[in-house]
């Protein structure tokens, strides 16, 4: 491991991206967001948070006091997951582990907020058959690619359209994971309707193929994403949700920028969003991936999509907004970005290669390299292992 010798460092502790802002009921002391990282080391069978190494990761990246983090995305029932080595928050073993998680980071005077997932047809028809579980999706067809409908017809698990009522078993499911994410410590919940999972899957009108009140429509597409709010924010308060979106993102076959009444579609819902706001349920913020990274499997700065924006969201909604996507090699852009005093930015790839990204960025010190081949690798190498600053420089970097 080395520093990035291409990149460099801009001092940004004046800027006010280190001007404190209150999200929820959380007093942050800085405007840098960890962002949610899928990392894969949770323990199968159970998909419990990986009881060595997991509180580790979380707490070292939470030492700058005041720092807000969202987890990788948590599974809200064993029915929403299909990836063996990723987290769920729906059991008891579970929610013991994530205790220990979020105590690390309360003593570090940082917050934590759970990401809630549902995979919907990003899951594995083949993994949900061996474990006895439907292949879900918002209609039978379309499929998101030839290899999942080949997997799913070898399986004989074809992608199944949910029925109203199993809508409703997973609106519940997802209050069942908010409480339980509050009981065990968290200090709030983000939906996660973007990156071509479930709920962003509804939303998509290439995807969404239904006929009844759930798709045929704008209003209608965005009934499931926001029947999820609206029962989240009756059960642990509007100040302990947020929620993501990626309007322009094509991971997971999303439409993106390609289909021209994207931008319609969301701001229909972030509209009945600022809505739900001036009734007094304001969310505590939205969190947007940007036009910036539309797919993040691809090499950081590749894929950008350069004919939409996110800022039409600055006319519609009026709360807190977190924006992510290749900006910590891009001190010009976020500094520019949280110019707008509702504005916090999330940095990820570097935050994880760099534990004390807090401070690194605050004063301007060099950044260490990640590496992708152990992002997703079952071992503490990759995960825990990356060296702070002074460590660094110790290791003659």
């Amino acid at each position: 491991m080395s520093f990035n010798k291409d990149f460099k460092p801009v001092a940004l502790g004046d800027t006010n991206l280190f001007k404190p802002i209150k999200i929820g009921d959380c007093e942050l002391q800085h405007r840098c967001v960890y962002p949610p990282l899928t990392r894969m080391r949770a323990a199968h069978p159970g998909n419990v948070p990986n009881k060595d190494w997991a509180a580790e990761y979380y707490d070292q990246r939470s030492k700058f006091p005041g720092s807000m983090l969202i987890t990788e995305g948590a599974f809200i029932s064993a029915q929403a997951g299909g990836y063996d080595n990723a987290p769920g928050i729906w059991s008891d073993e579970q929610v013991a582990e994530w205790k220990k998680i979020f105590a690390k980071v309360h003593e570090n005077k940082s917050f934590l907020w759970v990401q809630l997932w549902a995979l919907g047809y990003a899951s594995y028809p083949d993994t949900m058959a061996r474990d006895g579980l439907r292949y879900d999706a918002p209609s039978e067809n379309p499929y998101m690619d030839a290899e999942s409908k080949e997997k799913a017809k070898k399986a004989n698990n074809p992608q199944h359209s949910l029925t109203k009522a199993e809508i409703k078993e997973y609106i519940d499911n997802y209050v069942k994971a908010a409480k339980n994410s509050l009981a065990a410590g968290a200090d709030g919940v983000e939906i996660h309707s973007a990156n071509g999972y479930l709920l962003n899957q509804f939303l998509d009108p290439n995807v969404n193929q239904r006929t009844d009140e759930y798709g045929g429509s704008i209003e209608n597409r965005s009934r499931f994403a926001l029947e999820v709010v609206d029962a989240l924010v009756e059960a642990v308060g509007e100040s302990k949700v947020g929620i993501r979106f990626s309007p322009y993102g094509t991971f997971n076959t999303m439409s993106g920028g390609a289909e021209t009444g994207i931008v319609a579609q969301f701001a229909h819902i972030i509209g009945e969003l600022e809505k739900r706001a001036r009734a007094g349920k304001r969310l505590a913020y939205i969190h947007l991936v940007e036009p910036r990274v539309t797919n993040p499997f691809l090499t950081e700065g590749t894929g950008e999509y350069d004919d939409g924006t996110n800022d039409f969201v600055y006319s519609i909604w009026k709360g807190p907004i977190i924006r992510a996507g290749n900006l910590a090699l891009h001190p010009e852009i976020t500094t520019e970005m949280v110019k707008d005093d509702r504005t916090l930015c999330a940095f990820g790839r570097y935050w994880i290669a760099n534990p004390d990204f807090v401070e690194r960025v605050q004063k301007g010190l060099p950044l260490n390299k990640y590496n992708r081949d152990t992002f997703y690798k079952m071992s503490a190498e990759g995960y825990i292992d990356y060296p702070t600053y002074d460590e660094a420089v110790k290791l003659g970097y």
